[in-house]
């Protein structure tokens, strides 16, 4: 048996890396296809908010993260949807504003420096049962999610004024999806970390997009290339001792170039 299955936390890392495998690219393709992928981005900084304000007040930082970072989602789409603000701004907003407030709360919480790190780029030690059981949970909930709406998620990523016109229930969804993302986004900080997630959910829909032409193609083999990048990048963690978010998003870069390289 390889090295690497006899530390209980490296196996422990694998099932949690696979399940965002799974997960994280069946919504990064109707975000991509919404040319929303930036919000990814902007609620991994909102989360590490909430890490920092967990970290403070001694409660278990995921915990905490979770409402923060679907609260943050909830009033981005509120903020669109309403066209109070354009969907550029909003994301830059919170982007900013989510990191800058979880670097105060983090340096406001002593002693908690290494924690917040290994939330910033991931760390594979730190994965335990609990983050799992919880990532299944949410992977099984966004898997019925859109096998059950994946006709009208389809509809509204790709023309969202003629899905209400077709009277979709376009409010609700547009709200569950960018919910259920910010869940994935926290519950996937320990493996990528929240300065690299957003990577994770655009790099194997966009490899993927290079060899497909249908959307479920492009889902089928987004999950396959995402797969290959985690588990290859939690293997070069291990050995090479570096962070798993870089490693991760690394290889995930590696396999997009050779898949442009190859479509050339």
């Amino acid at each position: 048996m390889p090295e690497i299955f006899h530390y209980d936390f490296m196996v422990r890392a694998l099932f949690a890396g696979v399940l965002v495998a799974l997960t994280v690219p069946v919504l990064g393709s109707f975000l991509v296809a919404r040319r929303y992928a930036l919000i990814s981005d902007s609620l991994a900084h909102v989360s590490l908010a909430g890490i920092g304000a967990g970290l403070l007040l001694g409660q278990a930082p995921i915990l905490v993260a979770v409402p923060v970072t679907v609260a943050g989602a909830l009033l981005l789409e509120w903020l669109r949807q309403a066209r109070r603000i354009s969907g550029e701004i909003g994301l830059a907003i919170l982007m900013s504003g989510g990191l800058a407030l979880a670097v105060v709360l983090a340096n406001l919480a002593q002693g908690a420096n290494t924690d917040f790190t290994a939330y910033l780029f991931g760390s594979i030690a730190t994965t335990d049962m609990v983050d799992v059981y919880t990532l299944l949970a949410v992977s099984v909930v966004t898997t019925v999610f859109v096998g059950v709406n994946y006709r009208t998620l389809l509809h509204i990523a790709f023309d969202e004024d003629s899905a209400r016109i077709a009277g979709r229930r376009v409010t609700f969804l547009n709200y569950a999806l960018v919910a259920l993302t910010a869940a994935v986004v926290v519950l996937s900080l320990r493996i990528v970390g929240g300065l690299l997630i957003s990577a994770l959910l655009v790099m194997p829909i966009v490899t993927a997009s290079r060899f497909t032409k249908g959307f479920i193609s492009t889902i089928g083999l987004g999950v396959v290339c995402a797969l290959i990048t985690v588990l290859s990048g939690l293997v070069l963690a291990f050995y090479a001792g570096i962070a798993a978010g870089g490693a991760i998003v690394l290889s995930a870069l590696v396999l997009l170039v050779l898949a442009m390289i190859w479509k050339n």
